[in-house]
């Protein structure tokens, strides 16, 4: 089903409802805009299962049937187009302006948000290093990165995790440094919160041409 962002009709029938003085029934709608009851019916039906509308039932003040009639959800429109890429440049971009700052502020941010996000423990539970790289891995893979174990020859835990794919390549291609920081500060952020045996020590930014390699490494012992 098209959405009101797709549909013109549906934008019209939605134009008139917020053109008028007070709530609209089918038929008033219909007239105002010149079309067929029933295509302003599907229109509004529509409307209200996106939340834009609300449809109501307002008893007669005297004899007759009660009338369904609809009127605009108050609000802002919620069927718009969004920016996020642009509100990611604007931020990132007055980051970077801060000059040797910006990195380790992004490291931070990134931290901050790893300890948020990630599944935590059971309390009083110390984790393996493999546990711990277990959980890092499933966010990692929430978040959109695709992430792949690469081993060591023996049995030891990991020693790195490849990344196959960036959420966010158009913007780690124009501010590549800044971007980098926070993933990295992110999968420290996780570890450090898991209170794992191992931190994630560096990011090798596309080691390969359609991977990054994140570097894992014993945690310092504070």
């Amino acid at each position: 089903m098209a959405t009101l962002r797709e549909s013109p009709r549906r934008r019209e029938v939605l134009d008139v409802l917020r053109a008028a003085a007070q709530p609209l029934g089918v038929a008033e709608a219909a007239e105002r805009i010149g079309v067929h009851p029933n295509t302003v019916r599907f229109h509004l039906d529509a409307l209200v299962a996106e939340g834009v509308v609300e449809r109501r039932v307002e008893e007669p003040s005297g004899p007759g049937r009660p009338r369904t009639v609809y009127e605009p959800r108050p609000g802002m429109d919620r069927g718009g187009t969004r920016s996020y890429r642009l509100l990611a440049q604007i931020l990132l971009s007055q980051l970077a302006s801060t000059g040797e700052e910006a990195r380790p502020a992004a490291m931070e941010a990134g931290r901050a948000w790893g300890r948020f996000l990630i599944d935590p423990l059971p309390p009083f539970r110390q984790p393996t290093a493999e546990q711990s790289v277990a959980r890092l891995v499933a966010l990692l893979d929430d978040l959109g990165f695709a992430p792949a174990l690469e081993k060591s020859g023996d049995a030891g835990a990991p020693e790195s995790i490849r990344l196959r794919h960036c959420p966010f390549l158009e913007l780690a291609e124009e501010y590549g440094p800044l971007v980098c920081s926070v993933h990295l500060g992110l999968m420290q952020g996780a570890l450090a919160e898991l209170r794992a045996p191992l931190t994630a020590t560096g990011l090798e930014p596309f080691a390969e041409p359609d991977s990054c390699l994140a570097h894992l490494a014993e945690a310092s012992a504070e």
